[in-house]
């Protein structure tokens, strides 16, 4: 069976706001204040929880591993208690992954989220029925870019692995792809959407109305 595995973050939905908002809690926890922006840093935040506290730090000359350490906990309890306060799926998202369905491929997504808080985000979203697999950053011992999560999705949605596409936004799902021998579909209107070509995808999609042709052209069609 084709399968088609979506990143989370910044692919199916643009979640900076409440990931920012999060962090800021940590910020505000360490006297600092609000040190992360919406305007300036979606980008960031949809490189992850670390990744927000390790830059926020970092430009308060205070970057410290064993503080980055101490509150990730904290962000991923403050992100669990509102997360989906600001968060919105992406134009179209959900429309090309029930084009796709009823064209009959298997559909999963493969996160370097936390498994449990990606459960409740879709559940939150109402579209967690949608996807047949999901694969966080916890479900096993490695995470993206190793190919094994999401060699994992495609394996729990009986799926072929030789015969599946990832879309994405970072070169973390670039990479991921790379290393599973499976063509890579990049968005670009992500924050860093500027940034994919560079990445030499296979693809670049600039709309999910578009989605269902270019993974037909990167796959095939299935035969139903």
């Amino acid at each position: 069976m084709k399968t088609v595995v979506f990143d989370l973050d910044g692919t199916l939905a643009d979640t900076s706001g409440d990931l920012i908002a999060a962090a800021n809690v940590c910020f505000r926890a360490m006297g600092h204040g609000d040190v992360l922006s919406v305007d300036t840093d979606a980008g960031v935040a949809l490189r992850g929880g670390r990744r927000m506290l390790t830059e926020g730090l970092t430009r308060l000359g205070a970057m410290d591993e064993t503080i980055v350490s101490k509150y990730y906990p904290v962000l991923l309890e403050a992100y669990g208690e509102a997360i989906a306060t600001h968060t919105v799926l992406y134009e179209g998202a959900m429309e090309a992954v029930k084009t796709l369905k009823v064209r009959g491929y298997e559909v999963g997504i493969c996160t370097n989220k936390p498994e449990a808080l990606a459960e409740q985000l879709l559940q939150a979203l109402g579209v967690r029925e949608a996807f047949g697999a999901l694969v966080g950053a916890d479900t096993l011992p490695v995470r993206k870019p190793d190919p094994l999560p999401l060699q994992e999705t495609v394996r729990r949605l009986n799926g072929d692995p030789a015969q599946t596409l990832l879309v994405g936004d970072s070169d973390t799902d670039r990479n991921t792809a790379r290393a599973a021998g499976v063509p890579s579909v990049l968005v670009t209107f992500g924050p860093s959407g500027e940034d994919m070509a560079a990445l030499e995808p296979e693809a670049l999609l600039h709309d999910y109305a578009a989605l269902p042709q270019v993974v037909a052209a990167l796959i095939g069609q299935n035969t139903l």
